[in-house]
């Protein structure tokens, strides 16, 4: 996008040269985000709070937050004797009663008051002690008040004017920053507070705002509704009275409703950009789809597959036939199926005299795919083979003398396989496995492998389809949402420590009912910095203890591949009873004799990686169990999930309940994702807003291309996607 390159030297201003700021808080400024003006009108507040309603003393309501304007009456700094704290305590009182308020570690405030003036307080309301009658605040947002006009703190002198009331004569706040009006609270570090963040935003919203130029199209602003950016920057920083305080701190006002459709937009555009160009970028390899092969993967398979496998198989043929390169996402649940749709991309390849590689997170997953499908591979004829880092010298550099010349059709593998020592002979198709476990600088390594090879990605962290296309609009996406007949329900509960005797009475009824089972353990080792239970130590206790007539073996992350090897297939051929394991078992391992799981610490894990270890069973036609054990005490996050995995099997449910708890930008990890970061939007509140955002950047991008007559907007397109 080098060609929207365009200078912005006004909100490009250093924060140091900001009047206020200067070398010594620069750094502070740096440490919350803010490099520059534009950073700082872009800094946004994460809450609000309403200082307009003034109260009486006697109105005031203990833990609300409460604002009033009263007289000091009595001041002093008290040390606490067992700390050596040193606390401010000022006594502040207006004709209906007093209230104390006091500050920790600042006695410098004692120089700052005197009995007799007036002042402002605002802050949260609290019953004093026992021993004391009264209310009290602590460390209260303050002003201070003289001659009944003028407010003075340590930032700013601004003027107050007056009004009447029942109770006579009221001071009412004009132009307070800090007092007397809806507040913005933005994120704090130490030695800068919002106190004194809000004077610098006041202070560059008045140097800069007027040179803000708007660069979205007038048609869009009509047609959507949105207020004008500059009146959008303002209320967003110092909302005008009257607003809707809730809306505010809800992310909905029409000033965060107008910054998140930019936002939003320019994510669209960039990502309708990144399509076009892709579409437009060198032929790549236009294959047969219609050989023999494909109708025997069909018949050899032990099941027929789903009418959602078929309809997405057609699509990636309907893809691999074209003369554009593939860039397709196939979305699915655990167990959907994934795998299958990604061989019958591979065979299509390896038909037409082109290698394919599939790239899995985990040793374990590559090691399972090359098993599973081994047999399928050989018997169309096609030489597959495994590239993980775990083999040995000898058998790795045979592997890549097989790839380098072409005898390997299909390779498995997992980052190993985009390491610099490999060379593919024609690699014309990169299938990637459970894309959110790799980086974007990963993904793109696997695809300079080939000449423009067309890409599959696969993933079962599925989101709603609606902001799938909008977040990977560059890509093509479809949607396993079928799952193979004849799987077995999971009864999925939740078990503390007082009912562990229980869950192992369910492990051991069982496996005497010739199923096998998990125990998933969050550590290898015992760590002095923790109190998990450890994969090694438990183990040993399970074999000795708990279960020493069943065959129980261990397998984790460390072990050499053949042990790991050695080990799935003994669990697969039914010759160990229990596994335990950390979370390398999280993904495609598929053994439909095993009928229950139990994950130690289940509050520890998140959500998508529970729905994931809980798809390990549930695989045969027999009921299946997965129970979550949990320590004493849970955070509220951990109730909300263990929660919605009790109730729900649905991996679309439990991935939007996952983004109503986690929040957007760590469930789709932008940096992983390649996607600018997101500041102001939030992908499940603004769900309808992203679509609307969608529709505009594709319409403009296919009446201006190269936005030509939107030279502001090109420019910021360049700024948001510069990375």
């Amino acid at each position: 996008m080098d060609r929207f390159q365009k200078d912005r030297p006004v909100l490009e201003t250093p924060i140091q040269y900001i009047k206020g700021v200067g070398p010594r808080r620069r750094d502070l400024f740096e440490m919350i985000g803010i490099k520059n003006a534009g950073d700082a009108i872009y800094c946004l507040p994460w809450r609000y709070e309403d200082r307009s309603a003034i109260k009486k003393i006697s109105e005031l309501i203990p833990e609300k937050e409460e604002t009033i304007i009263g007289t000091v009456s009595a001041s002093d700094v008290v040390v606490t004797r067992r700390r050596g704290l040193k606390i401010f305590e000022m006594a502040v009182s207006d004709e209906t009663g007093i209230i104390y308020a006091k500050w920790f570690n600042q006695p410098y405030l004692k120089k700052l008051f005197r009995n007799g003036q007036k002042v402002m307080l605002s802050g949260k309301v609290r019953s004093k002690g026992f021993h004391t009658y009264g209310l009290e605040m602590e460390n209260p947002g303050f002003e201070i008040i003289e001659d009944m006009g003028k407010v003075k703190d340590e930032v700013k002198v601004e003027q107050l004017g007056t009004r009447n009331s029942e109770h006579g004569t009221e001071v009412e706040v004009k132009e307070s920053l800090h007092m007397g009006r809806i507040v913005p609270i933005y994120h704090e570090t130490y030695g800068l507070n919002s106190r004194r963040i809000r004077h610098i935003i006041k202070e560059i919203l008045d140097q800069f705002l007027d040179k803000v130029i708007d660069p979205m199209p007038d048609r869009i602003t009509v047609e959507n509704r949105l207020i004008p950016l500059k009146e959008a920057i303002s209320n967003v920083h110092f909302p005008t009275q009257g607003t809707d305080i809730d809306l505010l701190n809800r992310g909905e006002s029409e000033a965060h409703r107008r910054l998140a459709f930019d936002e939003l937009f320019l994510l669209e555009l960039g990502l309708a950009i990144k399509k076009m160009a892709a579409s437009n970028e060198e032929k790549g390899v236009r294959f047969n789809v219609d050989g023999p092969m494909s109708e025997r993967l069909i018949e050899i398979l032990s099941f027929r597959p789903t009418n959602a496998q078929l309809r997405v198989i057609g699509e990636i043929k309907k893809d691999m036939s074209s003369h554009h390169p593939m860039n397709r996402l196939i979305q699915g649940d655990v167990g959907s199926g994934k795998t299958i749709v990604a061989i019958a991309a591979m065979v299509i390849a390896s038909e037409n005299g082109y290698q394919a590689a599939m790239m899995a997170p985990t040793e374990i997953l590559a090691e399972q795919h090359n098993i599973n499908m081994k047999k399928i591979i050989d018997s169309l004829g096609i030489k597959s083979c495994l590239l993980i880092n775990g083999m040995g010298q000898k058998e790795k550099r045979e592997t890549l003398k097989k790839i380098a010349d072409g005898e390997a059709g299909i390779i498995f593998g997992t980052h190993a396989i985009i390491q610099e020592e490999v060379r593919f002979k024609n690699l014309g198709l990169a299938v990637i496995d459970e894309q959110h476990k790799f980086g974007v600088m990963q993904r793109a390594t696997l695809k300079k492998k080939g000449y423009n090879p067309d890409i599959l990605i696969m993933t079962a962290t599925p989101i709603p389809r609606t902001l799938a296309l909008s977040l990977y609009g560059d890509l093509d996406i479809s949607v396993l949402d079928e799952l193979p007949p004849g799987r077995s329900p999971i009864e999925t509960r939740l078990f503390y420590e007082s009912k562990r005797d229980e869950a192992y009475s369910i492990i051991r009824r069982e496996v005497t009912k010739g199923g096998q089972a998990y125990i998933v353990y969050p550590l290898i080792e015992e760590s002095e910095k923790s109190d998990l239970k450890a994969a090694l130590t438990m183990t040993e206790r399970l074999k000795s203890a708990i279960f020493p007539d069943l065959s129980i073996a261990l397998i984790h992350g460390r072990m050499k591949s053949g042990e790991k090897e050695e080990v799935m297939s003994q669990f697969i051929g039914g010759k160990i009873d229990i596994l335990a394991a950390t979370t390398v078992v999280e993904v495609g391992i598929d053994v439909p004799n095993a009928t229950v799981m139990l994950i130690e610490h289940a509050e520890r894990f998140g959500l998508a990686q529970l729905h994931q270890l809980r798809g390990r069973v549930g695989r045969g036609s027999q009921g299946s169990y997965c129970m979550l054990m949990v320590s004493y005490p849970l955070s509220e996050e951990a109730k909300k999930r263990l929660s919605v995995m009790v109730r729900s099997q649905d991996g679309f449910l439990i991935a939007e309940e996952d983004l109503k708890i986690r929040g957007p930008g760590e469930f789709f990890g932008t940096r992983q994702s390649g996607l600018p970061e997101m500041r102001v939007a939030n992908i499940i509140r603004d769900a309808s807003l992203l679509e609307r955002a969608r529709e505009e950047a594709l319409k403009l991008i296919a009446e201006d291309p190269d936005l030509s007559s939107y030279p502001e907007l090109a420019a910021n397109l360049n700024k948001k996607w510069k990375e």
